[in-house]
């Protein structure tokens, strides 16, 4: 396993980290830790006095995009994520990157200190036989599995568009995920095929009774992946967990209603960690 991932952060010289609580962002499927820039330069005038901001490139994306794992599973990416951090922390993760916050918290709790989920479901497959589950549906995953192996630069912009839907403001979405992700290096077709059997495979929804620290899942109601249904669904899961649906967001609600997204996650840093700086 490799050593360490390639990752940022707000902290200088000046602001020591023994008067900070680090929170570690954690990108999606596809993406890299750029797309996270606009919410951190909002955040930055507002928490950056208590919180030190991380961003994080997975492995065999962007800046890590040379980062090998072997074998490829969620256990050895989280603990990378963790071991490369080396420190207790906030994690927050976005889609995909929910699972591997979750699995941090699950496998290393001693490392996690609050766990955030954004546009997450700890099972990303609709299921609909006995039980029903809302999720994407699998011919959807069959068919990125299919386009992978073509073009990959138009899987991801694919992607990226379908990220997008439901936003009041979907072009200006677009064109801005895009200029993010794509001014880091790409993954290789084998590193999104890979996580990309993650998102099918992994299911955390027997274990989320287990999550003992303070848990936040936040959701877009026009989410096309992951589908505003599911929030009840896993309250019920997660019974001490805290959600918040973002009206009219889609599946990058920091994106699409940053100045909204930017209130909420204040707040509930705030409420939850004001007394432990």
């Amino acid at each position: 396993m490799a050593e360490s991932l390639a990752f940022t952060s707000t902290l200088t010289e000046n602001a020591p980290s023994t008067n900070k609580i680090p929170i570690v962002f954690i990108h999606g499927w596809g993406l890299n830790s750029g797309v996270w820039q606009p919410l951190l330069t909002k955040l930055a005038s507002q928490i950056t006095s208590n919180f030190e901001l991380i961003t994080i490139d997975l492995p065999g994306f962007g800046n890590s995009n040379q980062v090998a794992i072997e074998p490829y599973n969620l256990q050895n990416i989280a603990k990378l994520v963790a071991t490369t951090i080396n420190k207790p922390a906030i994690y927050l993760g976005w889609s995909l990157g929910g699972h591997i916050a979750s699995t941090i918290a699950l496998t290393m709790p001693e490392q996690v200190l609050g766990l955030i989920t954004v546009a997450s479901s700890p099972y990303f497959v609709e299921q609909n036989s006995n039980e029903k589950w809302p999720g994407i549906k699998a011919n959807v995953l069959a068919g990125f599995h299919q386009q992978l192996s073509v073009d990959t630069e138009k899987t991801i912009t694919g992607f990226l568009k379908i990220q997008a839907m439901g936003s009041p403001h979907i072009r200006q979405d677009l064109k801005q995920i895009t200029q993010l992700v794509m001014s880091q290096p790409l993954p290789t077709k084998s590193t999104l095929d890979d996580s990309l059997k993650l998102l099918e495979t992994t299911d955390l929804r027997s274990q989320l009774s287990e999550i003992s620290v303070p848990f936040l899942r936040l959701y877009g109601k026009n989410d096309s992946l992951v589908p505003k249904s599911i929030a009840d669904k896993v309250t019920d899961l997660a019974p001490n967990s805290d959600s918040y649906i973002f009206p009219q967001a889609s599946h990058a609600p920091f994106i699409s209603h940053a100045d909204d997204f930017k209130e909420v996650l204040s707040h509930w840093l705030t409420t939850k960690f004001s007394n432990k700086n």
